[in-house]
């Protein structure tokens, strides 16, 4: 008999997801013969047993398509609100895949998914995962879809800004997607051109970024581009964070802890305001937020998502389940959910792009 496989999405949109739905779908319905089940708003809708047809037609048009079209929610199988309570649902989603018909599930997700799945595996069933985030720090994989289209998008930001930032010789103070790693703000103000970087796994020293600030304007460029990833900490945020966990001894001791996004956006209006008061120059500040989500998925983005789909159908055939599929330079590698759930990528201080944003000049605030 066919093997019947479901798909789900899960966590936040990311450009791509519907280029991976359709990468499984059709590798699994034109070369194996698989029957797909897509089910609908991630693990929520799997416990509520919520699905929609995924054969004939319905994967096609859907390559160039942002968000997805199973919908998504961030839900998790262990801690799920019923009822005004958060109860554990894996039992229920276990019955639900045997109700299915499923002899596989793929899962297409950040790093929260990738526990999630794991737990899944746990729980017995067949599961493979791909990985996806803007954020780029999904273990064990050279990159995640989606992150290319916000690199791009976030580029063409800090592009846009450099001309009012010259016209009012204004500090502009951009604030990019990144709650613990800082590739997608690394990654934009290289290729943006920003003067300063700041990011979670380098705390900075406001003193020293007005001062380079201030450098500058010295050197007849009275305008600034900061860019900063949502989870960059002063050093004194940073230290204080570590003697916290020091003290609940619940955290590792050099991870930044992720917080509310409202946390992020004052910590970035507050450093626009001492930027002001030490530099004298006007400070604005850009929050590009969702935008970097959202819309039609890059080439690169496309490509990516499809040979990971497609390398995910082979590995359902060959009944190799219990691993996300990585990507490693053109080709791909299952990497087992053991090694790579509660993992997170985070950018190494001697990275090559760290050390290649120094040597043009770009100020880290340390």
């Amino acid at each position: 008999m066919a093997q019947t496989i479901g798909i789900l999405t899960s966590g936040g949109d990311t450009p791509g997801l519907n280029a991976a739905i359709r990468g499984v779908g059709k590798a699994c319905l034109s070369h194996y013969g698989m029957r797909i089940v897509g089910i609908r708003d991630g693990f929520r809708g799997f416990m509520e047993k919520r699905t929609m047809d995924l054969e004939g037609d319905a994967l096609s048009g859907i390559l160039t398509l942002g968000g997805t079209v199973l919908g998504t929610s961030r839900d998790k199988p262990h801690k799920m609100p019923v009822n005004g309570k958060l109860q554990d649902m894996t039992g229920v989603i276990v019955a639900n895949y045997h109700a299915l018909g499923l002899d596989g599930l793929v899962c297409l997700g950040g790093g929260g998914t990738q526990k999630n799945a794991l737990r899944l595996k746990q729980a017995g069933l067949n599961v493979v995962t791909l990985p996806k985030t803007i954020d780029n720090d999904v273990a064990l994989t050279d990159t995640t879809f989606g992150f290319d289209t916000a690199l791009g998008i976030a580029t063409d930001a800090i592009d846009r800004l450099h001309s009012t930032a010259h016209s009012h010789h204004r500090i502009i103070v951009v604030e990019i997607m990144g709650h613990r790693a800082g590739w997608l703000a690394l990654g934009a103000g290289i290729a943006g051109g920003a003067d300063v970087i700041l990011i979670p796994e380098i705390p900075y020293d406001v003193g020293l970024v007005a001062q380079a600030i201030k450098t500058r304007r010295s050197k007849g460029k009275p305008f600034s581009i900061v860019a900063v990833a949502e989870g960059a900490i002063s050093r004194q945020e940073f230290e204080a964070q570590q003697l916290s966990s020091a003290k609940k001894k619940d955290r590792k001791p050099k991870e930044p802890v992720a917080e509310p996004e409202l946390v992020y956006a004052e910590r970035t209006l507050r450093l626009a305001h001492q930027l002001e008061k030490l530099t004298g120059l006007e400070a604005r500040v850009t929050i590009l937020g969702h935008l970097q989500r959202g819309g039609t998925p890059s080439a690169a983005d496309r490509l990516l998502a499809t040979r990971l789909g497609t390398a995910a159908a082979d590995l359902l055939q060959q009944g190799r389940y219990g691993v996300m599929v990585a990507a490693r330079g053109e080709a791909s590698e299952p990497v087992p959910l053991e090694d790579v759930a509660g993992q997170v990528k985070l950018v190494p201080q001697d990275h090559p792009w760290v050390e290649s944003a120094r040597g043009v000049g770009t100020n880290f605030g340390d």
